[in-house]
């Protein structure tokens, strides 16, 4: 029997195919581990029965509960997979195994860069600087493009007064087919069966799900979205969940782009001059600096990081709101309103991730694993490697300061500078006490007081938490909220 290319559902762009015979497996048990977004679901089998008809005659599809049904006892090569879990599949299947790909720098790369420094000293930013003085991306000479390399205090404008949206064109989604249509049809007949579970609302699917697909969203944001992305890249609106993001990290976690290729089209697009360049800086250091940085660490971090990470001390249970994706008993605006998008698209932009939900998740004390599994069962493009740094390291500060140097806890006084959530709200942002005090500025200062012991080292927490020690309020706020039942 030759040997075939087993191709993850991960890996489906021309980047993982060399040519020869490939190997597709649609398992049918790994969407029932656990509640997954139906738009999800969806998405998954949709790209890997797109994939298998391009292929055509050069692929074997086969559909099983479980990889091992279908792939012991093959002779099979794979690229290196992107979770612990299906790298220990690809060892016990004996595959050959080719390096990974699918980002700027390589594994061995970031060993070489990472040599020799602490967990504590592995730093985005200097991470980031060293990939592009290596690339040359942005960088004249020894000297980055525009004399820095990083626009971000540039980036951080609140949306437009008085405005329902940015008032760009809606983002670019694709046009169903008969593969759509079928799993659909697919996708009730496991749920009803009881084989799996899902969340969310069922609707058109709004993310590339082919090659083809994946770089019409990538000419519509460079066309539509580059422009504005920089400066409104931290502002929320609640009559545009789209704002100027690219949703590209759909297309680009399922293996459908290469980081490269969209850093190689912004980076063009400044160059003819039709991209500012802190807009096209922005998107290289998400790629670039970001993306690659939050996947290495993925592998240096080990497979117990999740579960071995918990500084703070959150244990409370993920509540009903977020396990059934339903904002609809949720009274603050916010987190209502994202809940809904989320039941509704799989997806939100990073800032509604960090902001709203990560940011309640870490004043209510939510289990950073609990967390960081429902991130990745419940967003479109949430995978094993994005969310244990993202969720578990920068939002809820559960490895201790390895990902962020503080807790991303904030009161409701920078929600309602960088969004209009606040407008309409029965709580008030302004208000601490009180049957209308806002959860997130009271929260703020009860999340504070709860975690005071084991941050009081942190240089970068002193001045937050003088603040708390002058507050006279403190301790009816902290009651407060401890006795908290509605949001």
């Amino acid at each position: 029997m030759p040997v075939s290319r087993f191709l993850f559902a991960d890996q489906l762009g021309p980047h993982f195919d060399d040519g020869g015979p490939i190997v597709l497996v649609e398992a049918v048990g790994v969407l029932g581990r656990r509640p997954y977004h139906r738009a999800k679901a969806h998405l998954i089998l949709s790209a890997l029965r797109h994939r298998a008809r391009e292929l055509g005659d050069r692929v074997e599809f086969l559909r099983a509960e479980h990889y091992r049904d279908v792939l012991s006892g093959r002779p099979l090569e794979v690229i290196d997979p992107t979770s612990w879990g299906a790298r220990a599949l690809v060892a016990e299947l004996g595959a050959d195994v080719l390096p990974s790909r699918g980002f700027v720098t390589s594994e061995t790369d970031f060993a070489e860069w990472a040599a020799g420094r602490p967990a504590s000293r592995l730093v985005l930013e200097q991470f980031y600087r060293s990939v592009r003085a290596r690339t040359g991306v942005l960088m004249r000479g020894p000297d980055p493009e525009g004399g820095r390399f990083n626009f971000d205090h540039d980036n951080r404008r609140p949306p437009p007064r008085g405005a329902v949206g940015l008032g760009l064109p809606d983002p670019w989604t694709p046009v169903e087919d008969d593969i759509d249509a079928e799993v659909r049809r697919d996708l009730d007949r496991l749920q009803a069966d009881g084989r799996i579970t899902l969340i969310g609302r069922d609707g058109p699917r709004r993310f590339a799900a082919t090659r083809a697909e994946a770089l019409a969203a990538l000419d519509d944001f460079i066309e539509t979205r580059l422009n504005d992305f920089g400066p409104f890249e931290d502002a929320s609106l609640r009559g545009d969940d789209a704002m100027a993001h690219s949703r590209l990290s759909v297309p680009l976690n399922l293996g459908l782009l290469h980081p490269q290729e969209v850093i190689d089209a912004v980076v063009a697009a400044h160059a003819s001059g039709a991209a500012p360049l802190q807009s096209v800086e922005a998107v290289v250091r998400q790629l670039m600096g970001w993306r690659d940085w939050v996947w290495h660490l993925y592998w240096h971090l080990g497979p117990d990081y999740v579960g071995g990470s918990n500084f703070l001390g959150a244990h409370e249970p993920l509540p009903r709101s977020f396990r059934e994706l339903d904002g609809s008993g949720v009274r603050a605006a916010c987190v209502s309103h994202v809940l809904n998008a989320v039941a509704d698209t799989g997806w939100a932009h990073h800032i509604q991730r960090l902001m709203i939900l990560g940011n309640q998740a870490l004043q209510r004390g939510y289990h950073p694993g609990e967390l960081n599994d429902w991130f990745i069962a419940a967003f479109v493009d949430g995978t094993p490697w994005v969310m244990p740094a993202n969720v578990v390291g920068m939002s809820q500060h559960a490895d201790g300061g390895i990902v962020a140097t503080k807790p991303y806890a904030s009161g409701g006084a920078y929600i309602s500078s960088m969004s209009d959530f606040c407008g309409g709200c029965p709580f008030n942002s302004k208000k601490r006490l009180g049957e209308d005090a806002c959860p997130f500025t009271a929260g703020y200062w009860a999340f504070l007081d709860r975690v005071e012991p084991r941050i009081r080292g942190n240089h970068r927490m002193s001045q937050p938490l003088a603040g708390l020690r002058r507050l006279a309020d403190r301790d009816a706020v902290v009651a407060q909220e401890r006795s908290r039942t509605v949001w």
